[in-house]
């Protein structure tokens, strides 16, 4: 009776497909962890808010100052114009700067402040530092002695391109 020993591997185990299969998925699970937590980070959605008390007081005042705009009778109509914006008023208002607040629809590090100047009695105008497209809010903010503000959105017909569309 001949019997034949079980063969020895000779070869290293760095040599070796199965131990690297094995080291390859639980280190493949880190990878895609860190990728993930990096993911969730800078995609953090701004629309959630730290501190909502004081959210809720602000909205209150901002409210009061819609109330007055809406009082005093003061309307305005937004125009971009490449790197220029002019702001069309009507309305009792005089102060010889309004601030344009800018707001992105969805990322708030985005967002513009422009400052107005009168250039015309009921035209202000201000440089974008950045492009803008429609869907994005605007408010337009006078704090002088008597507060008031206005909001709106930017629509396709309030944009027109540098070749004049």
């Amino acid at each position: 009776m001949n019997k034949q020993l079980p063969r020895e591997d000779t070869e290293a185990w760095y040599r070796q497909f199965w131990p690297w299969f094995l080291i390859a998925l639980p280190a493949f699970v880190v990878i895609a962890g860190i990728n993930m937590v990096f993911i969730a980070h800078e995609g953090a959605d701004d629309l959630v808010a730290d501190e909502y008390y004081k959210d809720g007081l602000a909205i209150n005042r901002k409210l009061e100052k819609l109330q007055r705009a809406s009082d005093l009778g003061i309307s305005a109509s937004l125009r971009v114009y490449a790197d220029q914006v002019v702001v069309t008023t009507s309305g009792p208002v005089t102060a010889p700067q309004l601030t344009l607040l800018l707001s992105h629809p969805l990322e708030s590090n985005q967002d513009i402040t422009v400052s107005l100047v009168q250039s015309l009695p009921g035209e202000y105008r201000g440089r974008l530092t950045a492009d803008v497209a429609e869907r994005w809010h605007w408010a337009l903010i006078d704090d002088s002695d008597m507060p008031w503000r206005l909001d709106g959105s930017l629509s396709a017909a309030d944009i027109s391109s540098a070749d004049g569309g």
